[in-house]
């Protein structure tokens, strides 16, 4: 009976240092929606880059404002569908959705991400929209492989995952809207339908 209590003590203890340095209320459910926000957007921008009329896409064009629009309200969508997920499973685990560890899973993954966004962001200023889905994907990997160590250890398969698709799309530059429906779109909703049924469901 004793050997017995040792041992539940011993697994309190664990659970509890466990859920003070990882944010383990990620929903996957979140990542599949994720993914389908961004397979619409690639849709979207596929259809309007079909029909431009002019031979290059400018930053100043009507074409590139719209891609622009679709890109910024698929980022939106997700993130705002990962908040109000991940604070609905927060809540019902007991966890809180602002801690230590969320704090720094937030950190760690807005780091190479914010600076992978401003990369993108100076390549397109200086014509080189080629390389914007590639690095997108790359650094969002990053990204992913960084938290990882404060959150889920699938979210680091998944930053491996982008990166091999970024360093496949820059080799294979034309075909770049195909590499971020994959590595946006179908990994999110592969490793979220994954992350759904070993987490979410239990």
């Amino acid at each position: 009976m004793e050997t017995q209590d040792y041992l539940q003590d011993l697994k309190e203890i664990k659970n509890l240092m466990s859920k003070s340095t990882q944010f383990i209320s990620l929903s996957g459910l979140s990542g599949i929606l994720a993914g389908i926000y961004a397979l619409a957007g690639a849709f979207i921008a596929y259809h309007l880059i079909e029909n431009h009329t002019e031979y290059y896409i400018t930053l100043e064009s009507q074409t590139f404002k719209l891609i622009l629009l679709t890109a910024v309200s698929v980022f939106v969508a997700s993130i705002v569908t990962t908040f109000v997920l991940t604070m609905n499973k927060a809540k019902k685990v007991g966890e809180s959705i602002w801690n230590s560890a969320s704090k720094r899973l937030i950190i760690n993954f807005l780091i190479p991400l914010v600076t992978g966004g401003i990369f993108a962001l100076l390549l397109l200023k200086n014509g080189h929209y080629g390389l914007v889905a590639p690095i997108t994907l790359i650094f969002y990997g990053l990204a992913c492989i960084n938290a990882s160590k404060y959150t889920l250890r699938d979210v680091r398969y998944l930053g491996l995952t982008e990166i091999i698709l970024g360093l496949f799309a820059v080799e294979y530059s034309g075909y770049g809207l195909y590499f971020w429906a994959l590595g946006f779109g179908v990994c999110h909703i592969l490793y979220g339908t994954i992350m759904y049924f070993k987490y979410d469901r239990n």
